[in-house]
Order: structure tokens, then sequence, then C-alpha cells
């Protein structure tokens, strides 16, 4: 369960936990200048799930898909267009059960700095990079509140200049950061 869920409603965690459908995404880590950044996605207004939200590339494991590693690296290179020979896995975090009913797998992956970007905006709207020193320090993070379903959840959220970070994306990058900074 993501940290903070203890604060939840009981019938929000209860439906995280029914069967869940594998998904994975990419948390893709490039390097500009000798600094570390990671990429994000504003999601298209026009989608089924989390419609004009920031997240990671990636999506859910169809059938053709050996693993969630492969649906991560799929999905990023149809979202953003980055070829899965441009990134090199590194590492993963624990999957994390979301309230639409996946049990997503962050992938994290090195990107190669003179890696193509061409976005699908049918699922992407925008891509932007974040750095890695932001994400990392706890100064950043910030407590807030979502409502869902007629109730008020606590969550977590990151702003950076424009950009708001939140709900499953943040709490990845919460794992993220207590797995980098052990």
């Amino acid at each position: 369960m993501p940290a903070g869920s203890e604060h939840w409603p009981r019938f929000v965690r209860e439906r995280i936990l029914q069967t869940l459908q594998p998904a994975g995404v990419l948390i893709p880590v490039l390097e500009r200048s000798g600094q570390l950044s990671v990429l994000l996605t504003q999601r298209s207004a026009e989608l089924k799930h989390h419609a004009g939200q920031v997240s990671f590339p990636g999506g859910r494991m169809e059938d053709a898909d050996e693993d969630v590693v492969q649906a991560a690296l799929r999905e990023t290179h149809e979202e953003v267009g980055i070829p899965p020979d441009a990134i090199t896995v590194i590492g993963y975090l624990d999957p994390m059960p979301t309230v639409t009913g996946y049990a997503v797998t962050p992938i994290v992956g090195m990107v190669s700095g003179d890696a193509p970007l061409r976005l699908d905006h049918t699922e992407v709207e925008y891509a932007f990079e974040v750095p890695l020193a932001f994400l990392l320090d706890e100064r950043n993070e910030r407590a807030s509140e979502r409502e869902y379903q007629g109730r008020t959840i606590p969550t977590i959220e990151f702003h950076y200049e424009s950009e708001r970070i939140w709900g499953a994306t943040a709490h990845m990058v919460i794992e993220l950061r207590k797995l980098l900074l052990k």
C-alpha cells in the first residue's frame, strides 16, 4: 500500500486490494549537462483514465508483452517516442496499487542523451523534465488532500514551476527517493 494509505477510508483501501491488472511505467532518468532529470508527461484531457494528470509514460500490460518491463518500454515508445534500445533499465520499485484497478510497477531507466522525443498527442499533451535533485529533496514535498467518491483523502504532491505532480506519480517519486537515499 502507498505511504499514507493508512489514513484513507476503508472502502478505498479495500478497492485497491481487489484483483488488479498489471501495468508498468518508466521513470525515465536523463543526463543533461552533467545533471540528472526525470521525464514526466501531461496526459491528454481526452483519455479515459487519469485524463489531464501528470504521469510517467507507461500503461497496462497487453497479451503480447512478456512482462511489465516490456509493457513500460512499449508504452514509453508509443507515448513519447523513446525507443526501447535507448533505455537501460537500472531498477524497479515495488508495484503500486491504484484505485483505477491496476498494480503499476515503476521501472527506473537511464535514457540515452540523444534519444528522440516524439509525442503521441492522442495520449500526451506535453512532456517536461524535473531535476532529480528537486524530487529527492523532502522540502519540496507538500501534504495535500483530494476528493474521491465524496471523501477527503490525504495525499502528497510536488510543485515544480507550473507543474503539479500528485497521486500515484508523487508516491512513486517518494518510493524512488527512499530507495536512492538508503
